[in-house]
């Protein structure tokens, strides 16, 4: 093993100041054996990094596999612990912020009277919003000036176009591209839209805004666009670099036969 000593007695010492705590392969501790040496949840799981990294060291050093080498290791202990403490750790911090800043509470509903304000749950402003799209409603002059639907069925339609648009994008990429600089043009579609689901939201709460609202109609539509036009400008520069640097690390790697 590269990152182990033999002392005279022929014990096993790592990296980590000979505390012989990951043992050599042949020597693979039995299941009360590590019970009574593990010392809590941070003492187990750096047995879980420090046995992983050198499994996975010693497999690819072993392994003859040009290409991509596939390696896993077992659900128990490796995935398990691993999992155990990202989610003690995020229990951890949700305890700690309801413990620390509780929510407000505050008087108790009254049946009898109206809000000055009524909005749906935060997650469903931009829905919200598009219902109030009416300025984009046409009047039609073979109509008599009339429009062709009213507002309200205007913003409905609204709603069913952009959630199709959602649910077609996904069919209309069909790139096997795993990072934004990868695919410059879709990036920035989905800059666009998270950008537009925020503008979209802030004009459904336009009474509680201090801006003029006509204003903020135009930057509800003119921000997405600008937005998806900068992420698409800096994507596409740092395409050039980032292909070169995967290409050159790839086939360092990797050699070609």
């Amino acid at each position: 093993m590269t990152d182990e000593q033999q002392t005279d007695s022929g014990e096993a010492q790592t990296d980590g100041g000979g505390t012989g705590i990951v043992p050599p392969d042949d020597e693979t501790p039995t299941w009360s054996e590590r019970k009574a040496r593990t010392q809590g949840l941070s003492r187990l799981t750096y047995e879980y990094f420090e046995r992983s990294r050198r499994e996975d060291q010693d497999l690819r050093q072993e392994s003859s596999y040009v290409e991509r080498d596939v390696l896993a290791f077992p659900t128990w202990p490796h995935e398990m612990i691993r999992n155990l403490s990202l989610t003690s750790f995020f229990v951890g911090m949700i305890i700690f912020l309801s413990a620390t800043l509780p929510p407000h509470l505050g008087p108790p509903a009254d049946p009898s009277s109206t809000p000055a304000i009524i909005l749906p749950d935060w997650y469903l402003y931009w829905s919200f919003g598009l219902l109030k799209l009416g300025p984009l409603n046409p009047d039609l002059a073979i109509l008599g000036g009339d429009k062709l639907m009213a507002d309200r069925t205007y913003g409905v339609l609204a709603n069913g176009v952009i959630v199709g648009a959602i649910a077609v994008v996904p069919f209309l990429n069909k790139g096997s591209a795993r990072r934004p600089v990868e695919q410059p043009f879709w990036a920035s579609v989905g800059v666009g839209g998270v950008v537009f689901a925020l503008t979209i939201s802030v004009l459904a709460v336009q009474n509680l805004v201090p801006m003029d609202t006509n204003l903020l109609f135009d930057l509800t539509f003119l921000l997405p666009i600008v937005a998806g036009t900068i992420s698409y400008a800096l994507l596409k520069s740092m395409q050039e670099g980032y292909m070169y640097d995967l290409n050159r690390r790839y086939y360092r790697l990797r050699p070609p036969k």
